[in-house]
């Protein structure tokens, strides 16, 4: 699914050591212990299947469930905090939380299928070095995919009601802003 439009117009990706302080001890329990949970079904299903299906569910990210409820909980509660209804912002975090998973599932299926074919014959080192490689590119590539897309789709949308709409530098976060207003 192609998450764009709404409140966000432009995602930046970031590192932002700030939201570590914001989780409580069992929180990362709930990951740990999900995570667990995820890690151990699919080794049984690879047990029972063999290694080939039991891979295919490798690629699932593992936390995600649980940290996708907690993106949603914690940017409720921040806007709370303002005095605000934070639902559809908590929401729309964990959506796209789901569509960074989503693209990064694509680059890891890429790792995966380079192992596999490549492992028996190469070398370990090259063949985890091509496959990181491969998977950092493929996840890029799917991210500005989905850039390119959102922002034909914004362009149409806007031509078709005919708004024209502030870049995201000139309206600032989250808010959509005519011209002609």
């Amino acid at each position: 699914m192609l998450v764009c439009g709404g409140e966000v117009d432009e995602v930046k990706v970031k590192f932002d050591t700030s939201s570590l302080g914001l989780s409580k001890w069992y929180e990362y329990a709930i990951r740990f212990v999900f995570g667990g949970m995820i890690t151990a079904l699919t080794g049984i299903i690879a047990q029972r299947y063999g290694p080939e299906i039991g891979g295919l569910f490798m690629a699932f990210p593992a936390i995600f469930p649980a940290a996708a409820t907690l993106i949603e909980k914690h940017e409720k509660e921040k806007r709370e905090r303002a005095g605000l209804d934070g639902t559809m912002r908590g929401r729309l975090a964990a959506g796209i939380d789901a569509a960074g998973a989503a693209m990064g599932s694509i680059g890891l299926m890429v790792f995966a299928l380079i192992v596999w074919q490549k492992l028996p014959s190469s070398s370990l080192g090259l063949v985890l070095a091509g496959a990181t490689l491969a998977w950092l590119t493929a996840s890029v590539m799917v991210w500005e995919l989905r850039e390119t897309l959102c922002r034909r789709i914004r362009a149409r949308l806007g031509a078709a009601s005919g708004h024209r709409f502030h870049t995201a530098a000139q309206r600032g976060p989250s808010t959509h802003r005519r011209l002609d207003e």
